[in-house]
């Protein structure tokens, strides 16, 4: 009898094991299953962006050439032709931005990706890269090197001149933006002329184009300050985001060995925005395990927990208890700094033809992290749009961007929506963020440019007061209007 009750036990048990396993499998598999993998075939004559909501009639696209003196030609000859024709001219790399500012209705589209070469001075450690080049191609090029971008985006799929329009900010400890990495940059001007810009020359363009998204000229030639490509050690907490500011002090800002970081709040329906997560990666003198993600397995697997996550609360609180088990498993894993930054867009990609996903950023002072926190919970708790993630970066205040969204020390919440494209989706979305965008001042906040352009001018220049002064300097630089794309227009 005992031994009956005792193998009919070990049966529940490995049943109970089975069961743990074979639901959330088969939960991640029917997103695979669902997916339809449809991928929306962009019309001759058209172009978009990353939001796939921005489908615009162009005159052509212009992939430039890859070599300087042939491009420099091509940039001249089409500055004249968009001159003579009364044409826009829009500038466009890896096009992840989402409000239409990589193209201008009926006009000219430069296609800077071919231009990618780079040179490392070795003695002064800085890169001088084409405004093509992808940062991956940065990384495996300064891999040889044992060097390090200094800051860059948590994405390694965005061009070097596309972060360098939208001055784009990344998870590297205690930095402000990539505009401080900036060393000086190359730009031809709508007169075609090529213009060194800096902190000691053209010092006006310098700050403007820093965040200008291709308002002023084309930038052609980027200098960037780079760094060691150093062991760090994965460091992890779970602590309520109440404590989420002293924590950050106390484990990542006083600690000078802190190399990057970045938190994340939980965004499941039960302890909706009660529990967040802050990594944290060590300087260390350990050898670097190669940890690398070479399989495409591993990368698709990551990317279906994410997906699996969409318009299902089940998904929500299966992912962020794999995230937070597997953040367990690496505590005090070593990694190369270059290995932490070359991560691909495609870990989050959507194959859903009929939704999009899409991001905003607000930057909110470390004295209002907890009330915008308050503020935005009911508000996102109402929305029929399906939240994905929230994750928290720190940026120093930006002393180099004209249109600079830290004109303080303060912490980004980088949203992740997922949106039916549709009409009635639209128009709720552009709701939902103006709501946001109203806790947002009210805590002194600005939020981030580069996506959807659901905030009206008048609002706009409530985070931006320095914006009239911009589009002043934009006429100085360029009175026909000759760069141009929809976040101009719309908000000029």
């Amino acid at each position: 009898m005992w031994f009956v009750k005792r193998k009919n036990s070990w049966i529940l048990f490995v049943l109970f094991i089975l069961i743990c396993i074979a639901i959330p499998l088969f939960h991640i598999m029917k997103t695979k299953w669902n997916e339809n993998n449809h991928h929306t075939t962009i019309p001759v004559g058209y172009t978009d962006d990353a939001s796939q909501l921005n489908l615009t009639k162009i005159d052509s696209i212009i992939p430039v050439s890859e070599d300087p003196e042939e491009m420099i030609k091509q940039l001249r000859e089409v500055i004249h032709y968009a001159k003579k024709y009364h044409l826009k001219i829009s500038i466009a790399g890896a096009r992840h931005s989402m409000g239409g500012h990589t193209m201008s209705k009926d006009g000219l589209v430069l296609n800077m990706l071919p231009y990618k070469h780079m040179h490392l001075d070795t003695v002064t450690n800085v890169l001088t890269i084409g405004a093509g080049a992808l940062w991956r191609d940065a990384i495996h090029y300064l891999d040889g090197y044992n060097k390090s971008i200094a800051v860059m985006q948590a994405f390694s799929s965005f061009s070097i001149g596309g972060s360098i329009s939208v001055n784009g900010h990344g998870w590297q400890a205690n930095s402000g933006p990539i505009a401080s990495s900036v060393i000086s940059f190359t730009l031809m001007n709508v007169e075609g002329q090529i213009l060194t810009c800096s902190r000691d020359q053209n010092t006006e363009l310098f700050h403007l184009v820093l965040g200008g998204y291709g308002l002023f000229g084309i930038v052609l030639d980027v200098s960037l300050q780079v760094v060691e490509n150093i062991p760090l050690t994965y460091h992890y907490l779970r602590l309520s985001p109440e404590h989420y500011v002293e924590s950050y002090k106390k484990f990542v800002l006083d600690n000078p060995r802190i190399n990057m970081a970045f938190g994340r709040l939980r965004i499941s329906d039960k302890f909706f925005l009660e529990e967040a997560t802050l990594t944290f990666f060590e300087k260390g003198n350990d050898k670097i395990e190669l940890l690398r993600e070479q399989a495409d397995k591993k990368i698709e697997s990551r990317r279906l927990v994410f997906r699996s996550s969409v318009n299902s609360e089940y998904g929500k609180r299966l992912r962020w208890n794999l995230e937070t088990g597997l953040n367990n498993i690496l505590k005090n894993q070593v990694f190369s700094r270059n290995d932490l930054l070359n991560d691909d867009v495609s870990l989050i990609e959507n194959r859903d033809s009929l939704s999009t996903d899409l991001l905003q950023e607000y930057f909110i002072p470390e004295r209002n992290f907890n009330h915008f926190i308050e503020g935005i919970k009911p508000i996102l708790k109402r929305t029929s749009i399906d939240l994905l993630n929230i994750t928290i970066r720190a940026v120093n205040r930006d002393r180099d961007s004209f249109m600079h969204y830290a004109k303080e020390d303060v912490f980004g919440f980088v949203f992740l929506f997922n949106q039916r494209k549709t009409k009635e989706q639209e128009e709720e979305m552009k709701i939902l963020t103006n709501q946001i965008f109203d806790e947002v001042i009210k805590n002194e906040g600005t939020f981030y440019l580069p996506y959807r352009l659901h905030i009206d001018q008048t609002k706009m220049r409530k985070a931006y007061p320095q914006a009239t002064s911009f589009f002043e300097q934009k006429l100085k630089y360029d009175p026909d209007e000759i760069f141009s794309n929809k976040f101009y227009e719309h908000y000029k």
